[in-house]
């Protein structure tokens, strides 16, 4: 079972074309660690400032891994983390299919 993290962000006024570079550049390197199954940044369509991170990981330790990589100390909680207005993270797993 997979382990999905999936992140809101919403920046500071103008403050976006900032922060998506950043997370570009994240969701990159992101996608080279052991676990990481996918990476996608999105940003709202009406409203510009909406940002969701889509992120897919093989164990729930892949992704505690992530937290503790230089490029997510120095990108996310350096850089992008202080552009933010709010930030609103949700921890979850898939649950089991049903079929009918």
């Amino acid at each position: 079972m997979t382990y999905v993290v999936v992140a809101r962000y919403r920046t500071n006024p103008g403050e976006q074309d900032t922060v998506l570079p950043l997370l570009d550049a994240m969701a990159a390197a992101s996608r080279q660690e052991p676990g990481n199954l996918a990476y996608r940044v999105h940003q709202g369509t009406e409203d510009p400032r909406a940002v969701v991170l889509y992120e897919e990981y093989a164990t729930e330790a892949d992704f505690t891994a992530h937290c503790a990589t230089p490029h997510f100390q120095e990108i996310v909680l350096g850089k992008v983390v202080p552009l933010l207005e709010s930030r609103d993270v949700l921890r979850c797993t898939p649950r089991d299919e049903v079929t009918a």
